[in-house]
């Protein structure tokens, strides 16, 4: 990968007169970078700029993030997905705050130990905040320097991964911060994902192997990913004199500690619907309408039938809360989220 020693000096110059205004660049504060890294995650950087200012408006500190309490920090993060990612912030702020004295870590290893850091997030506040020569590769990354290389590995391999980690720890430049973004930004916007990369716009051009070549179009190559897994369910949005039913899900596993409506496994009829639910107490006034819909996770997609129903009292195993608490209290994941927004249809 000797092309890649010439990086610092191509890059480095388009980068500060092209790089985006964004938010989270405004400092090289540690607990901002960890922030908005971590919101980044799966997460298009237009949609994380809201949710990024309200969550350092509610939690300014390390301390205030790791004191939180979970209902209020889901509610922050309602909407972004991965809820992993926030309870592992609040996991990581308590660690720094127990055994770091609520300063953030400045040596590589010990913010690779902090819960919900891998080596991407590591290197990325390393390099940005202490301009530490420790890469950040994640698939923008990977695609510009498979490109750049003229490489059809696939990227999604653990070894080509540590592969270009190791070869661009060797080329890293002093000002180690803004190398780290100038390399997110070429990847995020001239060599972007799922479209034709910008060649005749990239400060790499003529270094390029894969445009030299003509290939840079096909790739970077991917393994095949396997089919996701279906499950069917049905999901009742009930409401009793102004309030809902909801119940707060397990503490492990899939949307952790978040609250969703009731449901049933499978595609039920309006018959079988109301069986279900006069076996649990609950007695149906008015079934006012059905509505299917579908959401996608990593590896599973939920095929979600949705009755909306209004019952007798407020019976059942569940949580009834007025309107108002719902939306100020309850922080529903977006695949019970999508059935809420429709509830006044």
């Amino acid at each position: 990968m000797d092309e890649l020693k010439k990086l610092p000096q191509l890059l480095l110059p388009w980068y500060y007169v092209n790089r985006r205004d964004l938010p989270w660049r405004a400092d090289r504060e540690p607990y901002h970078v960890w922030l908005s890294e971590i919101m980044l995650q799966q997460t298009r950087v237009e949609a994380v700029k809201g949710y990024y200012a309200r969550f350092l408006a509610a939690l300014p500190t390390l301390e205030s993030l790791a004191l939180c309490p979970d209902d209020a920090l889901y509610k922050l993060w309602e909407g972004l997905g991965y809820y992993s990612r926030v309870r592992n912030l609040k996991k990581a702020a308590g660690v720094i705050m127990e055994r770091h004295g609520g300063c953030f870590p400045k040596a590589y290893e010990e913010i690779l130990a902090l819960p919900g850091i891998g080596a991407y997030t590591a290197g990325a506040i390393s390099s940005i905040c202490y301009d530490l020569p420790t890469p950040a590769v994640d698939g923008n990354v990977l695609r510009v320097i498979s490109r750049l290389t003229d490489d059809n590995t696939p990227i999604d391999l653990p070894a080509y991964k540590k592969t270009v980690e190791k070869a661009l720890s060797g080329v890293y430049p002093a000002n180690a911060g803004d190398f780290t973004q100038a390399l997110m930004e070429l990847g995020a916007t001239v060599c972007g994902p799922n479209r034709k990369p910008d060649c005749e716009s990239c400060p790499c051009e003529r270094i390029c192997k894969g445009y030299l070549h003509g290939t840079a179009q096909s790739l970077p190559v991917k393994s095949g990913k396997k089919p996701r897994r279906e499950e069917n369910m049905t999901v009742f949005v009930l409401s009793c004199g102004g309030q809902y039913a909801l119940e707060k899900r397990p503490d492990k596993g899939l949307l952790a500690g978040l609250w969703q409506f009731p449901h049933a496994p499978g595609h039920l009829e309006v018959a079988q619907a109301i069986e279900a639910l006069e076996k649990l107490g609950i007695h149906v006034r008015q079934v006012h309408r059905q509505t299917e819909k579908n959401h996608i996770f990593t590896h599973i997609q939920w095929n979600m039938r949705c009755f909306y129903m209004e019952v007798r009292e407020t019976a059942g195993p569940y949580v009834w809360m007025p309107e108002a608490e719902v939306e100020t209290r309850a922080a529903l994941p977006t695949a019970f989220r999508q059935f809420w927004e429709e509830h006044h249809v």
